[in-house]
């Protein structure tokens, strides 16, 4: 008997000797097998074998694809995403019946041969030859394991899998070197574990563990004899042999399994018998594979997840390579979503706008000091149906998001930060009529805009003189349409870059006087990371969403860090906190406040009323509302959202509810610092009451409006909507 290598392979020698007695028959006994004619392939035998030196040496075996878990901040799993279900396991993870089940059905002779069996191949030669077709194969074990390499390095590649198993003697004979080689370096225990890791056994499931979880809701190593040879049995045809969908077949396909384990001593006669009496019994879980299937509304999260990866260096040089990684799985990724603010915030969503509204909403909340995403959610469900969406309505475009929606008055606050950088004093008070034209022309960063245009308050009473802290409560916009005349478009440009605060397209904020009104696209996540610099004394960090990444062989792999830098001063952040202190607790905002909490922040509502805006914060959360039609087709006005009647859509009135219900929520039982803020005087209360004289005077400056409710806006005829305006708060 010849001498056996460890693990049951023949010596390289004997292994090289039986090869060349058997490669020049190759190309007509292949053809013989399973092939069509030689000659019709434009190949002979000795073709076959000159070409075998040309083949590298090496197999090269790419990574398996494998499941990506993605987790919360707390370790909880948020979603599985994968390019192919599969875990890889051990063998002493798997059942010994499905080892053994495999072997006795694919390749009975396995611990005998080496990479070619020759007796195999010359009993499939003589069976199809006595039956006139093609009957029977003789490619071992070792052999379909390298096929499969090939089909896994193809991918999702239609062509690259054609390529790998398409039936002719040049793919044949290089699957022939190839197994020489993987017998030789890795022993038979080694090559049954990667098949079984590897091999496809139907309903969306790559290797034993999640065929043992997709059929039977069990781990590999817990299968039973039936159940592994029913598995076993799949391998040949997972689709005539499918248990799901053609049970007689993959009954009499897993007797046939069972009664070859029996012949092969495997198990006893009574006991495959008495496995082949039993009806098949599955216990089906259905694919769970991406952000469609994350929990607690986290789907556009993940989503946002995905993106991140794809888009970052830290994953790859290029992009190809990042996707490559990701499709590879096997990675856990912690993030920085916190459940119990994802969960506030997904239920104050739920129970303020409903998915089949006319509208929908979106809100997120980041950690000022860490930029750590702690909650995203939207109205409008995850998914491809009707009133659902794969738009995330809280990033930007390229982040997976839309074009953005106009932030109105809640854009206010980056003007008057602008300001008092600039020396501005928060008492200088400016006349704010109800109406006024825009003065021109207002210098920008490289020249100065002129125009013609005008701009009013809704409410007519609303008439100053303001200065910054009441005309910042009441969102009077003729007010900041005068601070941001005074001191130019350019600072307000600079403040808006260094909060993070940008356009949702990726286009340069347009410099423009309107902009003080927040006409500019805008998305969620950026007014929540920029609000939260008030909050961090004036710093802004930069939006993360993972904690960390491990991979399939446990290595934690570099991830991205936020980047913080001082956008103002602390004591204009202070300002800014004392200003937006009194929206909540005196102006358009009271019915956002937070109880026994220090809050502040701003109402907004677009120009025609197609978006209304909360952004806030306290000194350890700072979340954004919007609500809108995403398409910026329907108006709110006369609509019902949640249920709740409104003949117009206030910035306080529906984001406001929303943000304080997911703020309360988020940080329930969590603690409760105060907001630095520093004294403002308010010179309307040193003015006499009912002195209209008294109204007109101002300190030095142009000025000239006054708003107090939502709704006030201004129009240039002629110009693009970039002119327009957006309402007060």
């Amino acid at each position: 008997m010849p001498k056996k290598r460890d693990g049951g392979g023949l010596s390289k020698t004997q292994q090289a000797a039986k090869f060349l007695g058997v490669s020049v028959l190759a190309g007509a006994v292949l053809a013989g097998l399973a092939l069509p004619a030689a000659g019709a392939l434009g190949l002979t035998a000795k073709g076959s074998v000159e070409g075998f030196d040309d083949i590298p040496a090496n197999l090269k075996t790419p990574p398996l694809s494998q499941r990506t878990r993605i987790l919360d901040a707390k370790g909880g799993e948020i979603a599985k995403v994968y390019s192919r279900d599969r875990t890889v396991v051990g063998l002493k993870d798997m059942s010994p019946y499905i080892r053994k089940a495999i072997v006795a059905i694919e390749d009975a002779r396995f611990y005998e041969h080496g990479a070619i069996d020759m007796k195999g191949i010359l009993r499939a030669v003589n069976k199809n030859a006595q039956s006139g077709g093609v009957s029977q194969g003789a490619s071992t074990l070792t052999q379909q394991y390298v096929k499969n390499v090939f089909i896994e390095e193809a991918g999702d590649d239609a062509d690259k899998v054609a390529q790998a198993t398409q039936q002719t003697l040049g793919r044949k004979v290089r699957e022939l070197k190839y197994a020489i080689q993987v017998e030789k370096e890795l022993g038979k225990r080694k090559i049954l574990q990667n098949y079984l890791n590897i091999t496809f056994f139907g309903q969306q499931a790559y290797g034993v563990e999640a065929a043992a979880q997709r059929y039977f809701s069990k781990h590999a190593k817990d299968l039973n004899l039936e159940e592994s040879a029913l598995l076993a049995g799949i391998v040949q045809s997972p689709t005539r042999y499918d248990p799901v969908n053609a049970p007689q077949e993959a009954t009499r396909r897993r007797n046939t399994v069972l009664q070859r384990m029996a012949d092969l001593k495997d198990v006893t006669q009574a006991q495959a018998d008495a496995a082949a009496k039993k009806p098949i019994k599955l216990a089906v879980s259905r694919p769970e594979n991406g952000c469609i299937t994350a929990t607690d509304g986290a789907g556009f999260f993940c989503d946002y997840i995905r993106k991140v990866f794809l888009n970052d260096k830290h994953f790859g040089k290029s992009r190809k390579v990042r996707l490559q990684r990701w499709n590879e799985g096997g990675m856990t990724i912690r993030t920085t979503l916190d459940p119990q603010s994802q969960k506030s915030v997904q239920a104050s969503l739920k129970d303020h706008v409903y998915e089949d509204d006319p509208v929908a909403g979106a809100a997120t909340i980041v950690e000022p000091g860490t930029g750590k995403i702690l909650g995203m959610g939207q109205s409008r469900p995850y998914g491809f149906r009707e009133n659902q969406t794969v738009i995330n309505l809280s990033v930007d475009h390229d982040m997976g998001g839309g074009a953005g929606y106009q932030p109105g008055s809640t854009f206010k606050p980056v003007i008057a930060a602008a300001a008092l950088e600039q020396g501005t004093n928060p008492e200088q008070e400016y006349p704010s009529p109800y109406r006024m034209p825009y003065p021109s022309p207002v210098q920008t960063c490289d020249g100065e805009w002129q125009g013609s245009a005008m701009t009013q308050n809704e409410n007519r009473e609303e008439v100053g003189p303001y200065a910054m802290k009441e005309a910042t409560a009441k969102s009077v916009n003729t007010y900041f349409v005068e601070l941001i005349s005074d001191m130019g478009i350019c600072p307000a440009v600079k403040m808006a870059q260094k909060m993070g605060i940008e356009r949702a397209d990726g286009k340069p904020l347009e410099q423009v006087p309107s902009m003080t009104l927040g006409v500019q696209e805008m998305s969620p996540l950026t007014m929540a990371a920029g609000y939260a610099a008030f909050a961090n004394g004036g710093e802004y960090c930069s939006p993360v969403a993972i904690e960390s990444i491990t991979d399939a062989r446990g290595r934690a792999l570099k991830v991205p860090q936020t980047s913080c830098r001082s956008a103002m001063s602390k004591r204009t952040a202070d300002t800014i906190n004392t200003l937006l202190k009194g929206v909540v607790e005196d102006g358009t905002g009271r019915e956002a406040g937070l109880q026994g909490r220090d809050s502040a922040g701003k109402t907004g509502t677009s120009d025609s009323r197609y978006a209304a805006w909360f952004v806030g914060y306290t000194p350890n959360a700072a979340g954004a509302v919007w609500v809108g039609d995403p398409m910026h087709k329907r108006k709110m006005y006369d609509i019902s959202i949640g249920g709740v009647p409104h003949d117009k859509v206030y910035g306080a009135d529906t984001p406001g509810p929303i943000w304080r219900d997911a703020m309360s929520g988020a940080l329930a039982d969590r603690p409760a610092p105060e907001l630095p803020t520093v004294p403002i005087d308010d010179p309307a209360k040193d003015r006499p009451q009912g002195d209209d004289k008294g109204r007109g005077k101002h300190k030095p400056g142009r000025g000239h409006g006054g708003d107090d409710k939502p709704g006030g806006g201004w129009h240039i005829p002629g110009f693009p909507d970039i002119l327009g305006g957006g309402n007060g708060g």
